[in-house]
């Protein structure tokens, strides 16, 4: 039961700190620079695929095997996919909308966000009913990965001029759903090896999915030069560090 109660409690701080971090920046300073968003969010791209395919993957396979690496891995993508076409993302709109549009817009992405952080929550909990060093590094991943998320729900709303603190409390509510994947992922990873197997493949996948197709999109997107690039490489050296100093 303590396990599965700190597997919950971490995976809400990841969820509500990361978006958390990402809304109050940009309530506090205003959007970013193009160059400065490519950078960050190429930076989580890079870590994320450094985790998933340094660690998650290759624990899976060792632990069940293959086939239920691979199984969980192509189940992980496609529920991900279900998710991102019932609740798409909106990103940072023009600058020559209305207030109105502007607050849809921002709540909206923050509904999306919502809803992506519960596979995310599952990838924390497998990983923790596996190891806490699995996990730590999974969840340290992921709210690095949430602060461009936070960022991306707070500039629209920050442009429909709410205060600061309305936008960092919605920002840090869109996290919460992540605790509800983790205490999940967690009792399911425990039952069998076969299941955690799948379950860890299952949180890779989803990974990769967000990160082919927001991230590392988003960073190409708005960089300057090659920002995005520069940002997508760092994070890849930081993912091997943050593995193997694990």
């Amino acid at each position: 039961m303590q396990a599965l109660l700190y597997a919950t409690v971490v995976g809400l701080a990841a969820g509500v700190v990361g978006t958390g971090i990402g809304a109050l920046a940009i309530a506090a300073a205003g959007t970013p620079t193009r160059r400065s968003l490519s950078i960050m969010m190429g930076l989580a791209g890079g870590v994320m695929l450094s985790v998933v395919f340094l660690d998650l993957v290759p624990e899976a396979v060792e632990i069940g095997g293959t086939g239920y690496a691979v199984g969980g891995f192509v189940l992980g993508v496609g529920a991900t996919a279900i998710v991102d076409l019932l609740t798409p993302h909106f990103h940072f709109v023009s600058g020559d909308c209305e207030r109105a549009r502007y607050l849809r817009a921002g709540i909206l992405t923050g509904i999306g966000i919502a809803m992506h952080n519960l596979p995310e929550g599952l990838a924390i909990g497998a990983s923790y009913a596996h190891g806490s060093s699995l996990g730590f590094s999974v969840a340290l991943t992921i709210a690095l990965h949430n602060i461009p998320e936070g960022m991306a729900m707070a500039a629209p709303m920050c442009a429909a001029r709410l205060d600061a603190l309305r936008i960092t409390t919605w920002g840090a509510l869109a996290g919460l759903p992540m605790a509800v994947g983790a205490l999940v992922g967690a009792v399911i990873g425990n039952v069998s090896s076969a299941v955690l197997s799948v379950c860890l493949g299952f949180a890779g996948g989803a990974m990769v999915f967000i990160t082919a197709d927001e991230l590392i999109p988003d960073a190409q997107e708005f960089a300057v030069g090659h920002s995005g690039t520069f940002g997508i490489v760092l994070g890849a050296l930081a993912g091997m560090i943050l593995v193997y100093a694990l």
